[in-house]
């Protein structure tokens, strides 16, 4: 029985197998000579944000020039033999990466390697239009000859020589700097790497290169987020001492002083507005340095990956990584936390502020109330005094028409007396509004 694999595979289940595989190693047979370029794919709108290039219009570029197909715009990767040189680009989150690749017919010295590299191949028009994109750019050559470290510090110029012996099948030589011509050296020497030894090495280095140049995009933004900050501190010690000369302030509030708590509003206007800047730098900064940490934690794992040993006189890799580049780290990492600690300051001084205020305001409430209290005993007072009037006045009206109707009895005949009738019934009458007017009032009360 035929079953197709789609029937019971998840959706996911092949682009997550082929994940793992996406990023293979160059297939490097020495002698080589190799360019990589790391180009940044975030620019500046007109407002100043950071905003995501499409990564493959420069990779479409160059294969129409070659008359090559290019890519899905969804690839992440691209490998293809120009003849001349192969290419392999493969597309990170903020930068994309070519690496060139050209094997040499005969060993050259290692001081002559990087006088013919694979990108003299490659388009004028192309490389203009990767202006002011470069983040790294490294010329590597592949040698199975040996050089003496006399000979290694010629090739670099006299510059500081980083180099170390990579499993004993490979030494890796460079000065991590930028040459003349604007690209940086790298010799390594096979010393007898078995199969795709070599991509991996050459894969390894490049990429301490590339992510050592991406985590240090952080340091720039430290540095310029330390006078904001140091700015920002002096606000908040300005208004910590002015929080303590408005101590005195809710002690007037408190005592009736009207307008006491107008320097506690501005205070809270003005410890608000702080916390909104220092927020705003912090958004600014929090992806770069979350970024730095993850490339330096990459340079770290390649570097471990290495497995150095030392060569007599010269620097490990590792040991200039822990000399130049962490301390860049340490830097981001310390203006991240001195970021978060201001911002926690500045929280617990706007909540003691808006306690501060909320308690003066609560205080002016409740002496509201209690005037409010105040004036409707005196109503309540004054409505029981108005009842009393009432009661008379509604039983005087009600006794003269007793009066009249007495009267005009004794016209009609009656023996009755109108004086003695009106005598009578006042007591009488005076209970009977008094009692109708406390049902009344016991009604409306319920």
């Amino acid at each position: 029985m035929s079953i197709s694999h789609a029937t019971f595979n998840h959706a996911l289940r092949i682009p997550l197998a082929a994940e793992v595989h996406s990023r293979p190693s160059l297939r490097l047979n020495g002698p080589e000579t190799l360019t990589h370029l790391a180009v940044y794919a975030r620019h500046q709108d007109d407002a100043g944000a950071h905003q995501l290039t499409s990564q493959n219009q420069l990779l479409a570029g160059l294969c129409q020039h070659f008359g090559v197909a290019p890519p899905h715009p969804e690839a992440r990767y691209f490998f293809h033999d120009f003849g001349s040189f192969r290419l392999q680009w493969e597309s990170h989150t903020e930068f994309s990466t070519y690496t060139f690749a050209e094997q040499r017919a005969h060993p050259v010295a290692p001081e002559h390697a990087f006088e013919q590299v694979p990108l003299r191949h490659v388009p004028d028009e192309w490389l203009l239009a990767l202006e002011g994109k470069v983040m790294a750019a490294t010329h590597v050559t592949l040698q199975q000859v040996s050089a003496s470290l006399t000979e290694m510090r010629h090739v670099f110029a006299g510059n500081l020589l980083v180099g170390s012996d990579s499993q004993n099948f490979a030494k890796v030589w460079t000065d991590f700097a930028i040459a003349p011509d604007g690209f940086g050296r790298v010799v390594i020497q096979d010393l007898g790497m078995q199969y795709q030894q070599a991509g991996r090495l050459v894969q390894r280095v490049l990429e301490i290169e590339t992510y050592r140049m991406m985590a240090l995009l952080g340091l720039p933004q430290a540095q310029q987020a330390a006078p904001v900050l140091n700015g920002i501190e002096a606000e908040l010690a300005r208004l910590s001492a002015g929080m303590s000369d408005a101590g005195d302030g809710v002690s007037d509030a408190l005592a009736g002083i009207p307008g006491a708590p107008d320097d506690e509003r501005e205070l809270l206007h003005k410890i608000t507005v702080l916390a909104a800047r220092m927020e705003k730098l912090a958004l600014e900064n929090s992806y770069r340095f979350a970024a730095s940490k993850a490339y330096y934690r990459l340079v770290q794992a390649r570097i471990e990956e290495l497995r150095e040993t030392r060569i007599p006189g010269v620097p490990t890799i590792r040991e200039f990584m822990d000399r130049r580049l962490a301390p860049a780290m340490n830097t981001c990492e310390s203006t991240e936390r001195r970021q978060q600690a201001l911002s926690e300051r500045i929280g617990r001084s706007n909540d003691l502020l808006r306690t501060r205020v909320g308690i003066v305001q609560e205080q002016q409430n409740r002496r509201i109330l209690e005037s409010l209290n105040a004036r409707a005993a005196q109503q309540l007072r004054l409505q029981q005094a108005v009842e009393g009037l009432s009661v008379v006045a509604i039983s005087y009206y009600s006794i003269g028409l007793i009066a009249y109707a007495g009267k005009a009895m004794k016209a009609a005949g009656v023996p009755l007396n109108p004086d003695l009738l009106t005598g009578a019934a006042m007591p009488v009458m005076l209970a009977i509004v008094w009692l109708g007017l406390r049902r009344m009032h016991h009604h409306v009360s319920r």
